[in-house]
């Protein structure tokens, strides 16, 4: 395989960004001129730590990216710079906590059962004045904004742009929408192996807020950005293939939804650990005010807050749309590209272990009779519950790992008492006089 620079000096590459995720879902890189980027690509790209969000103190040694060649891309919008991910190293020793590790193990334990997770992603996102303080068309004004074509190709330069550059990498896109709330789009593309998803997962969120910003936009994954409409979501659809036969392991024709038993087992699995894993699905303060929304301008918030499966029907956490896969509803913008699709795969896996089943599968629209579903778990209301209900989770502890799991809660745990500690315009109008 032809070196990094041999590669740059191919393709006309001039500096290769040497990228990682935190915990917290942060991109972070370092810039590294072609010239150099063979010396670092064996030695590793220096970090600290600590200046991240890793749990790890101002003590601690470099941290070192190691690029992974087979994840590069060459910036549709700015070619002569070439993006990698990066496994991390310290002291010599594997970053454990590093969601990109974390995910190449659960996929590896998964490969040693004859397994292959391949999902897609849904990333709706909102465009936005620089500000952010609004929605970027003043225009997009509908109560059921939803597809509306005029919208659409009000922004057609920046979603296009975003659109050709999918298919100049290779990602096979194939649809393009204006979504449920003003000012929100998403962008489909095909499926693949989870690794290679997460991978694109995180490219394409600053993609989009690249080409946003070159259009003078500012786009946003924030999970509920607008109290009113619609939050953005980040759904998943997934299915098992054989490691062995190239098979979808999920696919029954049989199956009155064309699902096979492996593929219920999984799901069970899911639903087994969804309050823990709706820690990872939705790890945001913010999060909240999405999956346990009012009602929004559009009527419907379309994010779950009640574990439970149906068919093709939009109102629960885990649809069926089609068979050989289902869609998990839970996740928004802000969940982690890495550690959501193995929280997914850990928990799905668990299930086929253990046989679990998913439980009863409900017709009903669960925005209106969803009372009725008595034995139905409740996904939690906060984040901080979330977190407790992760830090008990025994499936997601030994299936992601007990120390990245205390990092994350952790560190989250310190993101909601810095949320606390803020004294809002609410409480100051309810309670000043009480």
């Amino acid at each position: 395989m032809p070196s990094l620079a041999e590669i740059a000096k191919k393709r006309g590459i001039k500096y290769y960004l040497i990228s990682f995720v935190d915990l917290f879902g942060t991109l972070r890189a370092k810039l590294v001129p072609a010239v150099a980027i063979d010396g670092v690509a064996k030695a590793g790209a220096g970090f600290a730590g600590f200046a991240a969000w890793f749990d790890m103190t101002p003590a601690d040694p470099d941290v070192l990216a190691m690029p992974d060649p087979s994840s590069l891309i060459q910036l549709p919008w700015k070619p002569e710079v070439g993006w990698l991910a990066a496994d991390l190293v310290m002291a010599g020793k594997e970053v454990t906590q590093n969601p990109r590790q974390v995910l190449k193990r659960a996929v590896a334990e998964a490969a040693g059962q004859g397994y292959d997770l391949k999902t897609g992603v849904e990333c709706e996102y909102f465009l936005i004045t620089p500000d952010g303080q609004a929605i970027a068309d003043g225009a997009d004004q509908q109560s059921k904004p939803c597809y509306d074509q005029q919208a659409l190709m009000r922004r057609y330069d920046v979603v296009a742009e975003i659109c050709d550059a999918m298919v100049q990498l290779g990602w096979k896109p194939y649809q393009n929408d204006h979504e449920d709330a003003n000012g929100q789009f998403e962008m489909n593309w095909e499926y693949d192996t989870a690794l290679v998803t997460a991978d694109r997962h995180v490219f394409f969120k600053y993609m989009v807020k690249s080409i946003a910003e070159k259009h003078g936009l500012r786009a946003t994954f924030m999970p509920k950005p607008f109290i009113n409409l619609t939050g953005n979501g980040c759904h998943v659809h997934a299915s098992v293939w054989s490691t062995k036969s190239g098979k979808n392991l999920f696919d029954d024709p049989k199956d009155d939804l064309g699902l096979s038993a492996l593929a219920y087992q999984f799901m069970g699995g899911v639903m087994h650990s969804a309050p823990a894993l709706t820690a990872i699905a939705n790890p945001t303060v913010n999060s909240y005010k999405r999956i346990n929304a009012p009602v929004t301008l559009s009527g419907a918030t379309w994010s779950p807050n009640t574990v439970t499966h149906g068919a093709n029907n939009r109102t629960h956490m885990i649809r069926v749309p089609e068979g050989g896969r289902f869609e998990l509803r839970l996740a928004d913008g802000a969940a982690n590209p890495y550690l959501l699709q193995a929280a997914v795969l850990v928990a799905g896996l668990d299930g086929i272990r253990h046989k679990r089943s998913p439980g009863k599968r409900h017709d009903i629209n669960m925005y209106i009779d969803g009372h009725k579903v008595k034995d139905a778990k409740k996904q939690p209301l906060n984040l901080l519950d979330a977190q407790r209900t992760l830090q008990d989770s025994s499936v997601l502890q030994a299936g992601l790992g007990k120390d990245v799991v205390a990092s994350y809660v952790k560190l989250r745990e310190a993101d909601w008492n810095a949320y606390a500690r803020h004294l809002t315009d609410w409480e100051r109008q309810t309670t000043l006089d009480c």
